[in-house]
This record gives structure tokens, sequence and C-alpha cells, in this order.
């Protein structure tokens, strides 16, 4: 398995504090099952400033770290982003970091208890910059996890989405772990992510949630949106979205009215 959401890099964010702590969570993932984890340290203007660059010197250390140590993990880079107006204008200066540095993919952070009003406008910008917004943890956005078909409108638009596998076990309470149980059976979740913060509690494991996934929505789904979809990810390839099925709006949302028709 590849985890695409993991904050494995030490003194980056909220993250692990020192390296022992951080080579405990790469030990713990490889003994999960994963091969391959994407760190995604948090960005965020005046808060997480951390810049491309220092996350690629960052990926590359720690990865000679791994070796040294003889843990089979391979670290790839990434970045969760905040979603915030200027996302469109720092991705054309090259200034962001998509999925494993491959140009089309850019994990993107809700705030979790509102919906911006320049959401709309900013995940269209970067569709039209040849970059697809994934919508990190969108359970866990009080506003998503009332109205789910206001994610099901971001994803009909062409937005992907990722759950937090302790959201679908129930870490993060019962009315995530509904919401995160409707992205999963309505095709609105494209990927499952540990958003792993240290080697306990909020650690890199994958596997309680593919099984309750699996129960969720079958072998086959549970396949893509914990193995395929990622490998298709980290390579920047095209992710299919078939399976989209429609939502009924729980009220009338606003959001729908910022997005372009």
């Amino acid at each position: 398995m590849i985890d695409l959401h993991v904050h494995i890099l030490p003194g980056l964010d909220d993250g692990p504090g020192s390296l022992d702590e951080a080579l405990a969570m790469a030990r713990c993932a490889y003994a999960d099952g994963t091969s391959a984890v994407v760190a995604t340290p948090h960005v965020i203007t005046g808060l997480y400033p951390t810049n491309r660059e220092k996350i690629l010197a960052a990926v590359a250390h720690f990865n000679e770290i791994l070796q040294e140590n003889e843990i089979t993990l391979s670290v790839l880079p990434g970045a969760e982003y905040r979603l915030e107006p200027d996302l469109p204008e720092r991705q054309t200066r090259g200034e962001l970091l998509t999925l494993n540095d491959a140009g089309r993919y850019l994990l993107v952070e809700l705030p979790l208890s509102l919906i911006p009003g320049c959401t709309g406008r900013v995940i269209f910008e970067l569709l039209l910059r040849g970059v697809v917004p994934v919508i990190a943890h969108p359970e866990r956005n009080s506003s998503l996890a009332k109205d789910p078909s206001l994610l099901y409108d971001l994803v009909s638009r062409g937005a992907l989405a990722q759950v937090t596998a302790g959201s679908i076990t129930g870490m993060f309470g019962s009315a995530a772990a509904s919401a995160a149980r409707i992205f999963l059976e309505h095709g609105c979740a494209h990927f499952v992510a540990s958003d792993a913060h240290s080697p306990h509690g909020r650690a890199p494991v994958l596997s309680s949630a593919a099984r309750e996934a699996e129960r969720l929505i079958g072998k086959a789904n549970t396949q893509s949106v914990l193995i395929v979809n990622q490998r298709l990810a980290v390579k920047g390839e095209h992710i299919p979205t078939a399976g989209l099925k429609s939502i009924r709006p729980a009220r009338n949302g606003l959001l729908r009215k910022l997005l372009p028709r």
C-alpha cells in the first residue's frame, strides 16, 4: 500500500517532534503493510510557512536515514495545503508541491469548521491549470459532514477526495464516521489515507480501515481507494471517477452558487 497523507517529517509541523518518533512512525507503517508514504507537512500561511524546496530536502535526508536504519519504507514528497485564495497563483509560480512532485494532484485541506467562500473558484482555477485538487479528510469538515452533497458537487466538477482511515473506524467520532462511509458508498472518496501524526494514536495504520471499507463497498472498490488510485496518483496518471453517485442535499447549499457551471 501507499499512504498518500502522512505527517512524518520531524520538526516541520504538528507531526513528529523528533527523529526517533519519525522513525517509529516509519516502522509502524511498514509493519502494517505500507511500502511507501507521501510526506505531507502542513503548509498554512502564518502558521506553517514551509516551502517546496525545504520539503524536498527534508524528504531526501529522511530517506537516507531510513536506509541507514534498515527500514524498508520509501518516503515520497508532498504537502497538505490549506485552501487559500492565492493557491492557483502560487501554482503558476511553481511554488506548490504536488503528490510525489508529479505535477497533477494537490492535497488541499479545508478548515474544519467551514467552507471558505473562495473554494469553488480556487478548485476551478487549479483544474484549469491542469492540477487536480484532492480534498483532505472532507468528513471532518463540519459543513460537509452535515451535508455530504456539497462534496458531491465538488467531485462532480473535477476535484477528488481523501478520507482518513481513522474516520472510517470511528476515531474521530460518529459524525465523521457517518460522512466517511457516505462518501465511500457514493464514490466521492477516491483515497483512504492515515493522516498520521505520530507512532501512537494517530498512527500510520491502514489495515483496520481496509477491512471496514471492504465490508462497506466490496473488495474491488476497496482495492481502488487503498491501492490502485494511490499508484496512479504518485505517477501523475488519470484516476477514473465513473462510480460517482448523486447524494441528496440535506439543505440548499450555498457552496453550489460559488461553483462555475
